[in-house]
């Protein structure tokens, strides 16, 4: 399915109805679009797996709509308190998913104009509770493409600091490279009304607020995250892929980055980075091709720091012991901060 996860599809989603398949999460990671970096991240793919079931089924009890059907374990679908170990295996509804056609070099999204349901939206949602250094919001207001008043405001926000009200972002979902768009573009792709954009934000809202409490419970602040929406056969939205993971949020721990915002810090510092960077300020269909060098390993005390980082916010947030011999969130940051 992708550089993180894989997907079995057991029936393929049609018109008039959702299909069903299995999430096969992996211990691959990626950063900056690239794709399948060259570690594994041990348990990564367990941890993501039963935190994504976590808010899933918290989130249905709040009348959320989701994809998720449970768990998988020794051949049963189980709910999360009926498993005895750690699984990676998610089982969940299908959605079609429509990718746009490339025409000279631009994406077009005519073919969504005639589909009614049991889709993908081709977009990805994106809260922010405040914007920190590395906030690509705030990449893009020094770059000349944000409108503050597109987003209600008058000034850029201070970074760093709780922001009143979060800031609702959209970007693409199905291009090579991620493009943030305005509401008002969302609106003329023809795909969402007014109304279901509004009903997108209320959900978008919801659901960013209430990770954002989770997270506070283990000592975590919720910067910023996405979330994935689909449209069933009767156009209600319902919540798909995984959320309030490490890799859909960004979490900080008494002011210390905590999320996969780790290694896209230690690849900052690298050649292979600037050659990226480069590349898509150049070219946003097939920039990979401009990029001739490859992305070197985390070192490895990086990488065992961040797999148990991945291990322990699972098990704060589930509240039971999967991974024997973790250290506390506590300990992780203390070691992580004298390793950087």
């Amino acid at each position: 399915m992708g550089s993180v996860k894989d997907l079995v599809v057991l029936a393929s989603p049609l018109e008039e109805e959702a299909g069903k398949g299995k999430f096969l999460f992996s211990d691959r990671y990626s950063v900056f679009d690239w794709g399948e970096m060259p570690d594994h991240i041990p348990h990564k793919g367990e941890s993501l797996c039963l935190i994504g079931a976590y808010f899933f089924e918290k989130l249905e009890k709040m009348g959320i709509k989701t994809h998720y059907l449970g768990i998988e374990e020794e051949g049963s679908v189980k709910r999360l308190s009926e498993l005895t170990s750690p699984s990676a295996v998610m089982v969940v509804q299908l959605f079609r998913v429509i990718v746009p056609s490339q025409i000279q070099g631009k994406y077009d999204y005519g073919l969504y104009q005639d589909v009614r349901g049991n889709f993908l939206l081709p977009f990805e949602f994106i809260y922010r509770h405040c914007l920190s250094e590395n906030s690509s919001f705030l990449r893009r207001f020094h770059e000349g493409n944000v409108d503050l008043a597109e987003y209600g405001l008058t000034q850029l926000p201070e970074v760093g600091k709780p922001l009143p009200s979060p800031i609702l972002d959209v970007s693409t979902k199905l291009e090579e490279q991620d493009r943030y768009l305005t509401w008002r573009e969302v609106l003329q792709f023809g795909i969402l009304s007014e109304e279901e954009i509004a009903r997108v934000k209320e959900i978008l809202l919801m659901v960013g607020n209430f990770i954002a409490k989770e997270a506070q419970r283990l000592g975590l602040v919720n910067e910023d995250g996405k979330i994935e929406l689909a449209m069933d056969r009767d156009r209600k939205l319902v919540l798909v892929d995984v959320l309030g993971t490490p890799d859909e949020c960004r979490f900080t721990y008494q002011g210390f980055e905590v999320s996969k915002e780790l290694a896209r810090s230690f690849y900052r510092k690298t050649p292979w980075y600037e050659e990226v960077k480069k590349a898509k300020a150049e070219r946003s269909i097939g920039w990979k091709g401009l990029v001739k060098s490859t992305p070197p390993p985390l070192p490895p005390a990086l990488l065992e720091l961040i797999s148990s980082l991945y291990q322990r916010i699972a098990m704060d947030f589930t509240k039971r012991e999967w991974f024997p011999g973790v250290p506390s969130l506590e300990e992780i940051v203390d070691k992580m901060k004298r390793l950087i």
